[in-house]
């Protein structure tokens, strides 16, 4: 019995239990119902009662019902397009001025993103997708939304209409990637990092993202919960950890940090690219590379997820940056080391 069919037993249970519970289903079937999550669950393995079953094969916080609703949206979607226009005519896109709407709605979106306001965020992405269908970015944009709040279903649903709207669109096989990483899902997601490697072999974010996808398909029973896919983090195998040793050189991590927006203190953030010239800092960033702390935090996904917002303009908060767990455990070490 493979996992992946477990996983989806698993979903049939909890909504068939969901409906027990919520009064969906009649009091004189609720018995006949319960008997028969009994023997689906016997019959495929899976043991709702089992915690260390239910956290490895939950899908949580999507249901059978929301990924359902995504089937019918994309079906929907993809239907609406093809009816849309007789076969006999050409199709017709939308105007300049539709456009010039989508990219104010797109550029709003942007910006309540960097509030983290992703409800919000979705909303004006939809707006934009709704005058001008044909855009992958902004179906790209409206993922990563939906990736922030948690629901990766649906990141993954408008994953793939980018890339129906433009198979070319590198950014999009990343965005499925990491939405089906964070589902658990590491072939899926291993297997759109290599789709998108063939149309950019040199993309470091995909490359890492394949390699971290690749090593959960062999061990995919670590403990804990599987980190988020990691967007592009450039990392020098040469300078202040030894040629070829894995370390980042840290005299040129100031200059990226600069030239990634993070020299100014943006969005709460300390000047990255003075704390990394300064003596004290580069001699705790030595001691962590004595007991392998540094080379864990290059390997840490949610530090090559805040070089990549940096990257884009998005500079995370002190405050955010401080609830994440591996984050708060490097400012431990470094205050360790004072």
């Amino acid at each position: 019995m493979s996992e992946k069919q477990q996983r989806l037993v698993l979903s049939i249970i909890d909504f068939l239990n969901q409906s027990i519970a919520n009064g969906t289903v009649k009091t004189d079937d609720q018995e006949s119902l319960e008997v028969a999550v009994q023997c689906i669950g016997e019959a495929f393995g899976v043991d709702p009662s089992n915690d260390q079953q239910v956290a490895r094969l939950s899908v949580k916080p999507a249901t059978l019902q929301s990924i359902f609703d995504v089937y019918l949206k994309t079906k929907e979607k993809v239907e609406g397009g093809s009816q849309s226009q007789p076969s006999s005519s050409v199709p017709q896109g939308p105007s300049a001025e539709d456009k010039a709407k989508a990219e104010k709605f797109k550029q709003s979106g942007n910006s309540l993103m960097s509030a983290k306001k992703y409800d919000e965020a979705i909303d004006s992405y939809s707006q934009a997708i709704s005058l001008d269908s044909n855009n992958p970015i902004y179906y790209s944009n409206r993922a990563a939304a939906y990736s922030s709040k948690g629901d990766h279903l649906s990141a993954v649903g408008d994953a793939e209409l980018a890339l129906a709207a433009d198979p070319k669109f590198v950014k999009a096989y990343h965005r499925l990637g990491h939405a089906q990483y964070c589902l658990s899902d590491y072939k899926a997601s291993a297997d759109a990092f290599e789709r998108g490697l063939k149309l950019d072999p040199s993309n470091a974010g995909l490359k890492s993202g394949l390699q971290n996808a690749k090593s959960r398909i062999t061990d995919d029973d670590d403990d804990g919960p599987p980190p988020l896919i990691p967007d592009d983090a450039p990392v020098s195998t040469t300078g202040a950890g030894g040629a070829g040793s894995g370390f980042p050189n840290m005299g040129g991590m100031a200059d990226m940090l600069r030239g990634m927006g993070g020299g100014g203190g943006g969005g709460g953030m300390p000047d990255l690219a003075s704390m990394m010239n300064n003596p004290q800092m580069m001699a705790m960033a030595q001691q962590m590379m004595s007991n392998g702390g540094l080379a864990n935090l290059m390997q840490n996904p949610a530090v090559s997820d805040m070089m990549s917002r940096m990257q884009s303009g998005d500079m995370p908060s002190m405050e955010e940056l401080m609830s994440n767990p591996s984050l708060r455990n490097l400012a431990s070490q470094f205050g360790a080391g004072r």
